[in-house]
């Protein structure tokens, strides 16, 4: 253990110490938007630049360029997806009789296009995330996977069951394939819990308001990223043996879901700050989500990891 030092907030902690070396990842500065547009002229509600000014949180150019790309990958994958569902219901289906090691082939090649695009495009929604401010928009940008994987089997199945040209058997075999296919391509195309815009500003927000800067610390096998470097969570022993760190764009960029909902009780115990301070940050505004399914007096290293 090292011995107490004194924290920028002037807080008293003693620090665990590492064996894990901590990489800072290489971000750019924060893309600004136009005084036109919507997000400059309004903040979201709880949203600070660390100053106390509201902002609202924009992707670097890097990350809305990078977003971008993949988007185009993505609608490549889907219209071959499309075109091969076409020659599937124009070709493959008229012929008499049906090619089945064709038509299955096909059906599993679309499937992996189908999954292939929707990964793409939900890591881009990760980049440049939709705003709830605008429903509709939210919900076809997250849930286009889905639906793209719907276009691209539910006619080719329809079409399977009232071929006149196949038997019963053949039928039952490439439209269930279809269906099983349709069923897990489309579900891997769903945005459970997409992101927004508003819950990076409130991610933004928390950590800039408790740490007085955008930088939060995350393991490459973890799903969450967290206030500080000292948490147990992020020194488990891992295969790399690094905490990365960065800002929270950078963080999800590393296809991190969210900020830990221990932040509170990490930040006590572990990073260096009272609870005052952490009620002061709650006080504030809105923030990212608080601990749910823990108590203040339960461990992290106690519950399961992130």
């Amino acid at each position: 253990m090292r011995s107490a030092e004194q924290t920028p907030k002037g807080t008293a902690v003693t620090e665990p110490s590492r064996k894990k070396k901590v990489v800072r990842v290489e971000s750019t500065p924060k893309a600004e938007a136009p005084a036109s547009s919507p997000r400059a002229a309004k903040a979201e509600p709880g949203t600070t630049g660390g100053a106390g000014n509201g902002v609202t949180w924009a992707p670097t150019a890097e990350a809305k360029s990078q977003a971008t790309r993949l988007r185009i990958f993505a609608w490549v994958a889907w219209l071959a997806a499309i075109a091969l569902e076409a020659w599937a219901i124009f070709g493959v289906l008229r012929q008499d009789p049906v090619k089945m090691w064709l038509l299955i082939l096909l059906i599993v090649v679309i499937g992996a296009l189908a999954v292939s695009g929707s990964m793409l495009w939900k890591k881009a929604n990760r980049l440049d995330p939709a705003s709830r401010e605008d429903p509709i928009r939210f919900f076809v940008q997250n849930q286009l996977g889905a639906i793209i994987t719907v276009i691209a089997f539910l006619p080719l199945i329809i079409l399977i069951f009232l071929n006149k040209d196949m038997s019963g058997k053949q039928k039952a075999l490439a439209g269930g394939l279809g269906i099983v296919v349709l069923l897990v391509a489309g579900f891997l195309g769903t945005s459970i819990n997409p992101p927004s815009v508003e819950q990076y500003s409130a991610e933004s927000n928390t950590i800039q308001q408790l740490t007085g800067e955008d930088l939060v610390f995350w393991t490459k096998s973890g799903t969450v990223f967290h206030v500080c470097a000292d948490v147990p969570d992020v020194n488990k022993e891992s295969q790399d043996g690094t905490i990365y760190s960065g800002t929270v764009a950078d963080a999800h960029a590393a296809n991190k879901d969210r900020l830990t909902k221990r932040w509170e009780s990490e930040a006590v115990k572990y990073c260096g700050y009272t609870q005052e301070q952490v009620d002061a940050v709650v006080a504030g505004g809105e923030t990212a989500p608080a601990d749910e399914g823990t108590t203040p007096e339960e461990s992290p290293s106690e519950a399961p990891a992130e």
